[in-house]
């Protein structure tokens, strides 16, 4: 039996996300094609050996329910181990709208009393990325840390004035400070939103928070805990590509991220690959009049048109004549002929009219909602 129990809290709402989160989770919205960012952690988790995972849910939660299904392309679905989707529910200590990740931990107690793991992997899913969570528990065993954080020194994507945490590390890897939402960061570290502990010291440290009506971990734990001396916290530094998924502009810039082979090559690694949700289709078809240059394009689709530095879901269908350039395009959506679509967003199932022009600029990609004829 794995020691590592995860545990993915997808109650965090994005509102500059707009449409993208508008009926959905943040960790159910789709990215490179064919996945959810979901699938990144998740999959992570069960390369690293776990075997029991829960999910706590929020709000818009039943397209992400859906996604994951019973488990099964992830191998977990077992009899007394596998995936445990945890929703909010009424009760008279809990009113199904949690104030922060302690109150979830604290709604959710039997899901972590029952569990038989010793250490818990605690992560959202406002960030892409994926790490090797056991090399990590290792580390936090040979420490012998009360909580370990995952971090990362890549300023890319995650270094943003008034938003995220910084970390100061030694050269042992204890943390010594922290920083919570800083205008100027004085750190180089970003904290990742991701910790290990001990199950038991989680049970202990979420009851004795919410005792004392505190909610956010980070603010009432971690900096209480460093301040006071009575946390051992570590930091593990994770050596891979971390994207933050904090608005419509962070979500379009990690697209055309992912159109980089190196950033592919890193991402989608052999010995640990990436599961998703299986939907059967047949292979995307060609026809003599499709240009596709430097694109993804998942099952199903249909191309007679041009598609060049994009990303196209399952089943989206170029029409002769129209033409697609540095757009992310979601799950059947059909792009008539000669439209033009440039520097967008659009989620599942938009039509683009007949000669339609949707285009905006680079810093600033146009939103194009579910469902949405054009």
């Amino acid at each position: 039996m794995s020691e590592l129990l995860g545990l993915i809290y997808t109650g965090n709402t994005t509102d500059q996300l707009r449409e993208l989160t508008a009926t959905r989770a943040v960790a159910a919205v789709p990215i490179c094609a064919r996945y959810r960012v979901i699938d990144f952690i998740l999959s992570s988790l069960v390369s690293s050996g776990a075997r029991n995972v829960g999910v706590i849910t929020q709000k818009n939660y039943h397209s992400l329910m859906d996604h994951l299904g019973s488990g099964k392309e992830w191998d977990l679905h077992g009899k007394r181990q596998g995936l445990v989707i945890l929703p909010p529910f009424l009760t008279h200590d809990n009113v199904g709208v949690y104030k922060g990740l302690l109150d979830a931990i604290r709604s959710n107690l039997h899901f972590l009393r029952r569990s038989k793991e010793r250490y818990v992997l605690v992560t959202d899913t406002g960030m892409l990325y994926t790490a090797r969570f056991d090399d990590m528990l290792m580390q936090h065993i040979q420490t012998n840390a009360d909580i370990t954080l995952m971090y990362s020194d890549d300023h890319t994507m995650l270094r943003t004035g008034g938003n995220g945490c910084y970390l100061k590390v030694d050269g042992a890897g204890r943390v010594l400070d922290m920083e919570l939402e800083p205008m100027l960061p004085n750190y180089e570290n970003s904290y990742m939103q991701a910790f290990i502990i001990r199950r038991e010291l989680l049970i202990e440290l979420a009851d004795r928070a919410l005792s004392r009506a505190q909610y956010h971990f980070t603010r009432d734990v971690l900096t209480s805990g460093l301040r006071d001396g009575t946390l051992k916290i570590y930091g593990w530094r994770n050596p891979g590509c971390v994207w933050r998924l904090d608005s419509v502009l962070d979500y379009y810039n990690c697209s055309m991220a992912l159109l980089k082979p190196e950033v592919q090559a890193e991402l989608f690694s052999a010995d640990r690959p990436i599961w998703t949700k299986v939907r059967d289709e047949m292979p995307t078809r060609y026809f003599a009049t499709a240009q596709v240059k430097n694109s993804l394009l998942g099952d199903g689709c249909v191309i007679e048109g041009t598609v060049e530095n994009s990303i196209l879901s399952r089943g989206v269908r170029v029409q002769k004549g129209a033409v697609v350039r540095n757009a992310v395009i979601m799950q059947d959506g059909y792009i008539m002929s000669g439209a033009h679509v440039e520097c967008c967003i659009l989620d599942k199932q938009v039509i683009v009219r007949e000669g339609s022009t949707l285009t905006a600029p680079a810093t600033y990609p146009l939103v194009v909602a579910k469902d949405t004829i054009v």
